[in-house]
């Protein structure tokens, strides 16, 4: 989304998200993880406690040069080579070698995209709430007006507001709940070395894992997750049914905002530059908009499922191409789902 005209970034780009996934958040990440795995490899007794010491010590001045992590990453396909080629002349001789100590380029990438996830679904939570809640205080203030109900877009039956704001209202409180079953999923170590075995830890692999694991505070999944990614096609569907619910209630508003039907009033509509009277809804056709992106782009990640053998280059960029762009769409929906539902003023006919 970095190639989009700055003048759309307050309509297309959720300012928050990119903190939370972009290049500082992801470098803070890898390093958290390899100052851990330095950690709980010399609490197994597998590197000196001397060089964990020394590996803290320097990762707490580290900085990336990040011109050179772009270069090695054009080479290497993957940034993790150069990170640790840059940390290891940091932490120096003879320490410098205990960096990484079993890990792989993988293990580092998938756990730091677990931590970052952490604060997106905090962040996805909390709006979430929001959103519910102003739900609820439209059903409170408008729930008993009257609207046509409305079957294949032709009129059916009256029903109330309430009738069809509780529809909304469920899409966004199932995918709420949902979250908490996805996060778990997708909020777990990643410690399996170059092909999935573990093979440098030996006997203490389980030992490392829980001592890394739980200075992350993540999860250890039972399973080797390089080449089994059905936690990223689920996290995936779950973002689609996030803006896909959002997508029904902008859809929904801007039908009720047309100048015949006018069953909602908002304010703050958007303007034309031919037509003084238009009030578009702006908001709601983002909804709109996001919905079906994000169901278009959901397909890229279940395409990376197929990860050839133990691990694959191709899958996996798919899912750095997709993935991101699939966050930024959910935290710009939410956030024009608060702007929407801010903006109501009226809804429907009170009841006489």
């Amino acid at each position: 989304m970095s190639t989009v005209a700055s003048f759309l970034a307050p309509l297309l780009i959720d300012a928050e998200v990119a903190g939370l996934i972009g290049t500082e958040a992801d470098i803070a990440a890898m390093l958290w993880y390899e100052l851990a795995l330095a950690q709980a490899t010399a609490d197994a007794g597998l590197i000196a406690e001397e060089a964990a010491r020394a590996i803290a010590t320097a990762g707490s001045t580290f900085r990336a040069d990040l011109n050179d992590l772009s270069g090695s990453t054009l080479r290497d396909g993957v940034v993790v080579p150069g990170l640790i080629k840059q940390l290891r002349a940091h932490v120096g001789a003879p320490h410098g070698a205990c960096v990484h100590f079993g890990a792989t380029s993988q293990d580092v990438i998938d756990t730091a995209l677990a931590l970052k996830l952490r604060g997106v679904f905090e962040l996805f939570e909390a709006r979430l709430a929001r959103i519910l809640a102003r739900l609820e205080q439209l059903i409170d203030t408008y729930g008993q007006g009257s609207l046509m109900g409305r079957t294949r877009m032709q009129a059916a039956i009256p029903i109330t507001v309430a009738d069809r704001l509780d529809v909304w209202r469920g899409l966004l409180a199932r995918a709420r709940a949902d979250m908490t079953g996805v996060a778990e999923r997708n909020l777990i170590l990643s410690l399996a070395g170059a092909a999935g075995t573990g093979e440098k830890f030996g006997s203490q692999i389980d030992a490392v894992r829980s001592g890394l694991a739980g200075r992350l505070d993540l999860a250890v999944p039972a399973y080797v997750p390089h080449a089994a990614r059905d936690r990223i096609a689920a996290l995936g569907d779950w973002l689609c049914q996030v803006t896909g619910g959002l997508g029904k209630i902008g859809q929904d508003v801007t039908l009720m905002a047309q100048n015949d039907i006018a069953e909602i009033v908002l304010s703050g509509g958007g303007s034309s530059s031919a037509m003084a009277h238009k009030h578009n809804p702006v908001a709601a056709e983002l909804l709109i908009a996001f919905a079906r992106f994000n169901a278009v782009q959901v397909s890229g990640l279940h395409h990376a499922v197929v990860h050839e053998q133990e691990r694959s280059g191709a899958a996996w960029a798919l899912e750095w191409l997709t993935l991101p762009l699939m966050l930024n769409a959910t935290g710009a929906a939410l956030l024009h789902a608060e702007r929407l539902l801010d903006s109501v003023r009226d809804i429907g006919n009170a009841p006489g």
